[in-house]
């Protein structure tokens, strides 16, 4: 007489893994990610543009912490120069965490993650 309901086989489809293995593992997955998250957010990343005219550093979580602007560089006819110089900085040092944040956490191999 054969069994009604359950899985076929035990737990297949799960690779042989049983469900309370499959939570560990995900728990683990899970506290490793928030681990390698923080210690993103704790490292600086800097940037400069205009041969260091101007000057960014942000946390690891995309909080701009400070910007250095060289006074020689402050030139009331040619604002758009140092606005280019300034977006130049920050989107260079947003490049960095980016690239640093798909390092980190692509190791995890998880498909919708990033």
């Amino acid at each position: 007489m054969s069994k009604r309901g359950g899985f076929p086989g035990g737990m297949g489809g799960f690779g042989g893994m049983n469900l309370n293995q499959l939570m560990k593992e995900a728990k683990k997955i899970q506290a490793d990610m928030e681990k390698s998250q923080e210690d993103l957010a704790s490292k600086e990343f800097e940037s400069t543009a205009g041969g260091g005219a101007v000057y960014v550093k942000f946390s690891g979580n995309k909080v701009l912490k400070e910007i250095t602007i060289k006074k020689d560089v402050v030139d009331p006819d040619d604002v758009e120069m140092l606005q280019d110089l300034i977006l130049t900085s920050v989107n260079e040092a947003l490049r960095k965490i980016d690239e640093a944040q798909s390092q980190e956490l692509g190791k995890y191999n998880i498909p919708g993650l990033m």
